[in-house]
C-alpha cells in the first residue's frame, strides 16, 4: 500500500504532517509505504532533525504550495507542480492507493473532480464526516460541505454511498439511514426533506429509518445520517465545538474524547474513482497520524469498487 501525503497542507504544515508520519510509522506493516509529497529539501531536514534514516517514507518532490485563501480551479492550473497538485498525478497515474491533505479543501474537492473523476452514475460525490454517539460507535454523515445545494436525487445517493462506505468500514451489514429534518413525521420539513424522504423510502436497497432531528444527531439512532452539505458542515462543527467548551471549562468523559476531531483524522470524499481523505486545516501529529489510519482503512475497505458495483447494478 503505498499512502501519499501532502506535507505542505494544513496550518502547521510542514513540521506537524512530518512528525504526525512519523507518529503513525509503527502501525504499518513494512509493505505500506508513505510518499511524502512536497520540498525535498524541507522534508529532509525535518527528517534529519527527528534522526529517521527508514526507508517506509519516500520523498516525492513538489516545490509549489497551493495556500488555503487561493481559488483552487486557478490555483490547480497555475500550479501544476504543487504538493496537492503532484498527489493527485500519483494517486491517477495509480502510483498511489490513497492521496491526503489537511490543505485546501476546495483543491483537493476540485482536484478530486478533474483527476480521478467521478464514478460514473454519481451525481455530485460528497465529504463524509464521522459523528460520534453517546453508545461509543461513530456515525457517517454525508454531506458535509461539499454541495451547499441539493436535488433530492442527490440526496438519495448520499444514503447509498454512505450506507456501502459504512458497511465496507464496519462490516456492519444494512446499516440504519436516518434524513435530517425538522420533525420525525414524514410530512414535515422543507419541499427538499419530503421529496427526499419520499425516495428514500422507496429504494430497497436503503435501510431507511425516517426522519431524525437534532436531538438525534449523537444519541446512536442512525448509523448513516443525510443531509445537505450547508445543513451538515453547520452540525459538524458545532459538534466539533463541545470538545473546546467541555475542556475549558474541566469536563470530559468519553463522549466529550470522542467528540475531538482529532480522534478521526479526517473526511473521506465518497463517490470518486479514487481514494481521498480531507484532513482538518488545524491538524496537530496526532491528528495527521489518524489521518494515516483512516487511509488504510479506506484502502483496505475496498469501498470505491463496491460503489461502482452497486451503482452498476443498480
Amino acid at each position: 500500500m503505498k499512502i501519499a501525503v501532502d506535507v505542505m497542507g494544513g496550518d502547521f504544515a510542514p513540521k506537524a504532517v512530518i512528525e504526525g508520519i512519523l507518529l503513525a510509522l509503527p502501525s504499518l506493516s513494512n509493505n505500506e509505504i508513505i510518499l511524502a509529497v512536497g520540498p525535498r529539501d524541507t522534508i529532509q531536514s525535518i527528517l534529519d532533525e527527528h534522526q529517521y534514516s527508514g526507508t517506509q517514507i519516500q520523498i516525492i518532490h513538489a516545490d509549489q504550495v497551493i495556500e488555503m485563501g487561493e481559488h483552487p480551479t486557478r490555483a490547480l492550473s497555475q500550479k501544476p507542480n504543487s504538493s496537492i497538485g503532484i498527489g493527485f498525478g500519483l494517486l491517477k497515474e495509480g502510483k498511489a492507493d490513497v492521496f491526503a491533505s489537511a490543505g485546501n479543501t476546495g483543491a483537493m474537492m476540485v482536484g478530486s473532480l478533474f483527476s480521478v473523476k467521478t464514478i460514473e452514475g454519481i451525481q455530485r460525490p460528497a465529504i463524509a464526516g464521522f459523528v460520534p454517539q453517546t453508545d461509543g460507535k461513530y456515525a457517517v454523515m454525508l454531506d458535509i460541505g461539499a454541495n451547499a445545494d441539493c436535488k433530492p436525487e442527490m440526496l438519495e445517493q448520499f444514503a447509498l454511498l454512505g450506507s456501502v462506505y459504512f458497511e465496507a468500514t464496519t462490516g456492519i451489514k444494512s446499516p440504519r439511514v436516518g434524513l435530517i429534518n425538522i420533525g420525525e413525521e414524514e410530512q414535515k420539513g422543507s419541499i427538499l426533506a419530503q421529496t427526499t424522504h419520499a425516495l428514500l423510502k422507496a429504494n430497497s436497497k436503503i435501510n431507511f429509518i425516517g426522519n431524525i432531528e437534532g436531538k438525534d444527531f449523537f444519541k446512536g439512532k442512525a448509523d448513516v445520517i443525510v443531509t445537505d452539505g450547508f445543513t451538515g458542515n453547520i452540525m459538524l462543527k458545532m459538534g466539533e465545538s463541545i470538545y473546546n467548551i467541555m475542556k475549558d471549562q474541566g469536563m470530559t468523559n468519553d463522549f466529550v474524547e470522542n467528540t475531538n476531531y482529532e480522534k478521526y483524522g479526517g473526511s473521506p470524499i465518497i463517490g470518486i474513482n479514487g481514494n481521498v481523505i480531507i484532513a482538518h486545516g488545524a491538524s496537530s501529529p496526532v491528528a495527521i497520524k489518524n489521518m494515516i489510519g483512516l487511509c488504510k482503512s479506506v484502502v483496505e475497505s475496498k469501498v470505491c469498487e463496491k460503489i461502482k458495483g452497486i451503482i452498476e447494478n443498480k
